[in-house]
């Protein structure tokens, strides 16, 4: 039992903390999916949220931990590569903090506006997730503000109740893959496995163009890799959370890496089979699941569609590139 990670009785009284805001996300068993795979395939859309990724749930619950903590600040500061920073300027704006996001040079445009729609002030700042992080703590002791980090056990709590949902709606699962980008999201299924005593087997995806946690499982200890995904932004990320790290590398069944090509089918395939629209890092543990079918006949395999928010440019390119 890891002891880092929130009970069962956490998870379900942050849930209340959520379905304040909205309600359950789906999750469907999708025919021509799991024709695909050959074999049952399940889908949870956390697409389906106020911000169209899972990364909300996280950003209430921190903000809740804030409040009960007497820490609630005057503003906050993060540096995201979308959703993230949508999870903040959302709760945000809900306990009336001023909100300010980072994002590297070239991000998402239409992140970048949903951001700001959310009342966030957005700065554009560096070369990748790493450098956009330097410059909001930067800016964080310079303005005496609060800086929100991209993974924190109040954030792992929030994400566990969209897994608690899942595993609960869908008992039977034997294998669920969740993409990693710094870690909140798989620590949560991990999360939720421990505190339902649920045997299902949790594989970690990260990015072929993004290894840090690969390479830091590998290693035994944190190593920065190199970043070079271009439609996986939400794992673009060049050094592991050595929090995280500790957590997955003691719960995952293992990890498996997909390119940014299968990334793209699996952006196709999605759309093709459920008309939803997947971000890189959205269409990542179906990928991982489709590389793994072979070993998969037989197995009630579970995948997420952890967010939606792609660039219409970047999804007509996608779309445009199917045989």
């Amino acid at each position: 039992m890891h002891t880092d990670l929130p009970t069962l009785a956490q998870i379900q009284a942050a849930t209340h903390l959520v379905y304040a805001a909205f309600g359950p996300t789906p999750q469907y068993r999708w025919t021509t999916l799991s024709q695909r795979l050959g074999t049952d395939c399940w889908v949870k859309h956390e697409n389906h949220t106020p911000v169209g990724a899972f990364k909300v749930r996280g950003g209430l619950t921190y903000f809740e931990h804030l409040a009960r903590s007497g820490q609630m600040p005057q503003e906050v500061i993060c540096a995201t590569r979308g959703n993230h920073g949508q999870s903040i300027a959302y709760a945000a704006a809900r306990h009336g903090v001023a909100c300010t996001i980072v994002v590297p040079l070239g991000n998402s445009k239409e992140k970048n506006i949903a951001i700001r729609a959310l009342g966030a002030q957005l700065i554009e700042h560096g070369h990748d997730f790493q450098a956009a992080r330097e410059h909001a703590l930067n800016l964080a002791q310079t303005r005496y503000a609060h800086m929100v980090p991209s993974y924190h056990p109040a954030l792992v709590l929030g994400v566990a109740t969209a897994w608690l949902e899942f595993l609960q709606a869908v008992p039977a699962l034997n294998v669920l893959y969740v993409p990693i980008g710094l870690g909140s999201g798989a620590c949560a299924a991990l999360a939720a496995k421990q505190a339902l005593g649920h045997p299902v087997k949790v594989v970690g995806v990260v990015s072929a163009h993004a290894t840090t946690y690969v390479d830091s499982m590998a290693a035994g200890c944190v190593v920065e890799s190199p970043v070079s995904t271009v439609l996986a932004d939400g794992m673009a990320v060049r050094r592991a959370d050595p929090q995280a790290l500790a957590i997955l590398q003691a719960g995952l069944d293992r990890v498996v890496q997909v390119s940014d090509a299968q990334v793209a089918q699996a952006m196709r395939d999605l759309y093709t089979d459920t008309h939803n629209l997947a971000e890189g890092a959205g269409a990542a543990s179906f990928a991982a699941a489709w590389a793994d079918r072979d070993r998969l006949q037989g197995q009630v395999v579970g995948t997420t569609l952890c967010g939606g928010n792609v660039d219409a440019s970047t999804l007509l390119q996608v779309l445009a590139q199917a045989a």
